[in-house]
């Protein structure tokens, strides 16, 4: 079964010159910024900030060239193809950010670390679809997001995926404003002082279905931790510049989509639960709209319900079984 499932893997530079493609996902970090009247000037400065924090975090920053280092960003469109009932499909699965570190200085080009952002249609269905027609008296049933999770892996198990990536990937995310982060005293020189949460998220439990794992840090000038997910040693298996080119790229996306958090004005305090009703806050030079974002998001989901999960149901169920059958 898993011979059924096969991918491929565009390529599409994160500049100021951005347009999403008609197969991107609209409710996208990137999508969200490359539209409207100042689409360009929001690229132009989403990427100013970006560079600026990569340099803030190298000790770099103040140069009279503007920074040693830039941050090259491509988004990265995974599409799946699979045979049924004799007929060759496709469905645009995720979108995921490369990250690649230049050197302004040397002409050195350092790899980054691939995943960062990570948009995904059936995460859509999963969290605006199925999620709310669910019935709340029996709870949700062990096998949500069991079949997303089951591709992901299928996908970093894939030729498509060893052929483009060395690395495991890693998905940063904001904290979740349902939960309390306590330090634990742990330091680390890039990523910072780690937090712990109280209990294991829905999101925590989804992103385990994807095999992984989370850890908070909140990095060194960050008003508040982030959430880091990968199935590797976050604090071993990455370089120190691979993972600032993740802290400087994610960072800058949550300054724009949730400044309560991520732009205050204070830093987070030892113990602290987010909020998106905090009001000391700074608003990031770049133009966003959060409640488009959370309407494009049922409309997606309902779209990946009507092309891939109605019409290829039994197919996908019977691959996420086998798949995890293999995986226990």
């Amino acid at each position: 079964m898993a011979n059924d499932l096969t991918f491929s893997i565009t390529r599409t530079r994160f500049n100021e010159d951005y347009s999403p493609a008609e197969s991107s996902r609209l409710t996208t970090n990137f999508a969200n910024l490359a539209r409207g009247e100042r689409r360009q000037q929001n690229l132009r400065n989403a990427l100013a900030m970006i560079n600026a924090r990569c340099n803030d975090l190298t000790g770099e920053a103040g140069n009279a060239d503007g920074g040693r280092y830039r941050l090259e960003l491509d988004i990265v469109s995974v599409t799946l193809h699979f045979e049924d009932g004799g007929r060759a499909e496709q469905f645009p699965l995720i979108e995921v950010l490369d990250v690649a570190i230049l050197d302004q200085h040397t002409g050195e080009r350092h790899q980054g670390i691939p995943g960062n952002n990570f948009s995904s249609y059936l995460r859509d269905y999963d969290f605006a679809v199925l999620l709310p027609s669910l019935d709340k008296s029996v709870g949700i049933p062990d096998d949500f997001g069991q079949l997303h999770g089951a591709l992901f892996q299928r996908f970093l198990e894939s030729d498509a995926y060893r052929d483009h990536f060395a690395a495991e990937p890693v998905v940063c995310i904001s904290v979740s404003t349902s939960q309390t982060y306590r330090q634990t005293g742990y330091v680390h020189p890039v990523l910072g002082a780690e937090y712990e949460h109280e209990h294991s998220s829905l999101t925590d439990d989804y992103f385990g279905r994807m095999g992984m794992q989370v850890r908070y840090f909140m990095p060194p000038g960050a008003k508040a931790p982030l959430a880091f997910y990968t199935r590797g040693d976050l604090t071993g298996d990455y370089s120190d510049l691979q993972l600032i080119g993740t802290i400087s790229t994610m960072e800058t996306f949550q300054k724009i989509y949730r400044p309560e958090i991520y732009n205050a004005n204070t830093v987070a305090p030892s113990t602290y639960r987010p909020t998106l009703e905090h009001t000391d806050f700074s608003t990031p030079p770049v133009t966003y709209d959060r409640e488009e974002r959370s309407r494009l998001g049922v409309t997606q989901g309902r779209y990946t319900e009507e092309h891939l999960v109605q019409p290829h149901r039994a197919l996908l169920e019977r691959w996420a079984s086998s798949h995890t059958a293999l995986t226990h």
